[in-house]
């Protein structure tokens, strides 16, 4: 929705994904799923990286930190989105972890002096999720994403070794024979995503009207929801929702 506004983005993978797959692995993998987030940033509009560490293997080192720092520098971030550290893959919690370090690092002179540091500290949002325990998600921003569902879903099928041939927990049986099984499975796992996005809209209804007003609010039938991460710029609800209603497609801005 950004990109379709004119707005840079950047998709970032902090690993290769070497191993998440039921079938294959290793190099072979890496460069199908290094292809796949390419076909899929092409389709939205979008530039993409990914760094060279084997799936599953992440660590918030400081080495890792300071690439953290390095990317959200070179990038000069407005908002940066990441999961929130209570995450069932190591590697989405360590990649939280990394980017609420880098929140304050990226703003001090003397770290990763090679790369400028940021005077305006960037809006560091975390995605939403069903996890529970330590805090259930509570979302300050919950954007209608309708205009872009269909772009969106299309860039997601474009991951074809995760979503469509079942990731890790994947079997022969999910890998279409001929067309019409393509065209069975693709349908499945579109509709699937179609009901996640649908789920937050209903389950964030009165915070997606506060955001975007009574009429959008009621008429969005798909929505992304954000909670702001307690680290990095933090401004006031009414200001972070202006913030972010300026990248939006259903703003006036």
């Amino acid at each position: 929705m950004w990109a379709a506004k004119g707005h840079k983005v950047k998709f970032v993978s902090t690993t290769n994904g070497d191993i998440g797959h039921w079938k294959m692995a290793g190099g072979p993998l890496a460069q199908r799923r290094l292809a796949e987030v390419q076909q899929a940033a092409k389709i939205l509009g979008v530039e993409t990286q990914v760094l060279d560490i084997h799936d599953g293997e992440l660590m918030p080192t400081l080495e890792n930190r300071r690439t953290i720092t390095r990317l959200i520098r070179e990038w000069q971030s407005d908002i940066v989105i990441v999961h929130r550290p209570n995450d069932y893959h190591p590697d989405h919690r360590y990649t939280s972890i990394l980017v609420q370090d880098a929140a304050f690092m990226v703003t001090c002179p003397f770290f990763c002096p090679d790369v400028p540091h940021l005077k305006t500290n960037p809006i560091f949002l975390y995605s939403s999720d069903n996890f529970k325990k330590p805090n259930l998600f509570q979302p300050e921003i919950v954007v209608p994403i309708d205009s872009v569902m269909e772009k969106k879903l299309d860039a997601l099928l474009a991951l074809e070794s995760q979503f469509i041939e079942g990731c890790v927990s994947g079997h022969e049986g999910l890998i279409p024979k001929n067309e019409q099984e393509r065209v069975v499975r693709v349908g499945a796992v579109r509709k699937g995503f179609q009901n996640r996005f649908k789920a937050i809209a209903d389950k964030y209804r009165d915070v997606l009207i506060d955001c975007c007003g009574e009429e959008v609010g009621r008429k969005a039938q798909y929505a992304e929801a954000f909670e702001l991460c307690e680290y990095g710029r933090q401004p006031a609800i009414p200001e972070l929702r202006k913030i972010i209603g300026l990248f939006t497609a259903t703003s006036g801005n």
